[in-house]
């Protein structure tokens, strides 16, 4: 039944149904934020915006160190740092710029949309994208200058219909060595290999790619067998410099480098490869967020969604602004560690969308807005990512955009 005001009852419970007329409540909704509006004064929010509660920090110093490390190890070859994902989810426009200045003169993004974003802050770059020529972007690639790695005969053909005439267009070829994701499959690679005059005639092959699927065990025979898979197809196709180590791939040793290598995790300060030996990068990413409240609790309390954490003894729980709509991993759930005051302390109950509780230990003297690191100086990404139950490179991409991107040019802290 309806009321005389306009708003439904239930007949038997009389309770209001408010969402029976939209009129009639959204003109009670403007009437109540009408009388509630907090007064018009303008709020100075730069100190806000200077102390967020979370903070990714990327040390800009530490990445162009990590650049110059890359490059002594593939030295004499090419260093082309790739910043696909947005460099990873840490900014591929201020990365890309300061490696720029370092030297880095080449890049490789996965999307188009990448290149495009890239393009117009470094016009005098080579970039590579590696999601090749689909038709409907051949005219976009030409339009940014972008150079597709072209992944099937059917996107060489694409591309080089699309070349002007009398004119050759640059060009790279993806190689699947074993992979199974992108590139020439080998009956493709036997087609072009003996039609190569006719379907590169119109193309500049600027490089010749692989990819290896095992490169962080170096222990696994599948990386000698891509090996010998790439010099295989190299000597199948016309000369061109060549590129089959990414991050892992500079680990190996000099055979893995060829003419490029495109380190990527290893760029932004990541171990990209599963041993025991120190890192040899620096730590170029850090991630922390502040306390948001500090609570004493007794023996046999729970904690979080679920009860899944109940206390051995009292103890200290600190309340810290981050949770998986950030991106942390819900994963690391009874199974993380943060850092504060310098002491490893534990994740304890699940992490919730916006907050995740630490315990601290009966005789903690945190505070409210005391800084937490999830990684970074005290705890490395890899232990970070382990107890997550996944790796570096998801760990942060996942990051996302309420945690403010901080940028310093500093090497270390």
């Amino acid at each position: 039944m309806r009321a005389a005001n306009g708003i439904a009852t239930a007949r038997k419970t009389g309770f209001p149904l408010l969402f029976s007329d939209p009129k009639s409540s959204l003109q009670r909704a403007g009437h109540f934020l009408q009388k509630s509006s907090p007064p018009t004064a303008e709020v100075d929010v730069t100190n806000l915006l200077s102390s967020p509660l979370s903070c990714l920090t990327i040390r800009l110093g530490a990445v162009v160190e990590n650049y110059h490390r890359c490059a002594r190890l593939a030295a004499p070859a090419a260093i082309a740092p790739t910043v696909k994902a947005d460099a990873y989810g840490l900014g591929a426009l201020p990365i890309a710029t300061a490696l720029t200045a370092a030297g880095a003169d080449t890049f490789f993004v996965a999307r188009l949309e990448e290149g495009i974003s890239l393009r117009t802050h470094l016009p005098k770059a080579r970039i590579f994208v590696l999601d090749g020529a689909e038709p409907d972007r051949i005219e976009a690639l030409h339009h940014y200058a972008l150079t597709p790695v072209l992944n099937s005969l059917a996107q060489i053909s694409a591309w080089s219909a699309s070349a002007p005439a009398r004119a050759r267009l640059d060009a790279a070829v993806h190689v699947d060595t074993g992979m199974n994701r992108l590139g020439l499959a080998p009956d493709e690679l036997s087609i072009l290999s003996a039609e190569a005059a006719k379907r590169l005639g119109h193309l500049r092959l600027v490089l010749v790619m692989s990819h290896l699927a095992c490169a962080d065990e170096p222990a696994s025979p599948t990386n000698r067998t891509q090996l010998a898979r790439f010099r295989e197809a190299l000597a199948m196709l016309p000369p061109a410099p060549a590129s089959l180590a990414a991050s892992a791939g500079l680990l190996l040793g000099r055979d893995y480098v060829f003419d490029i290598a495109r380190p990527g995790l290893s760029l932004l300060g990541g171990d990209p490869v599963h041993h025991d030996q120190p890192n040899p990068f620096a730590v170029a990413a850090r991630l922390s967020a502040r306390v948001l409240q500090v609570r004493r609790i007794d023996k046999d309390q729970s904690v979080g969604y679920g009860a899944t954490f109940r206390s051995a003894r009292p103890t200290v729980l600190a309340t810290v602004a981050l949770g998986y709509a950030d991106g942390l991993m819900r994963a690391i759930s009874n199974r993380g560690s943060g850092a504060i005051g310098g002491t490893l302390v534990p994740v304890v109950g699940r992490v919730s969308m916006d907050v995740t509780v630490l315990d601290l230990g009966p005789h903690s003297t945190a505070r409210a807005g005391d800084e937490v690191e999830f990684f970074g100086d005290q705890i490395a990404l890899g232990a970070h990512a382990n107890a997550a139950g996944t790796n570096a490179y998801e760990v942060l991409t996942r990051i996302g955009p309420r945690v403010k991107r901080c940028y310093v040019n500093e090497v270390a802290a």
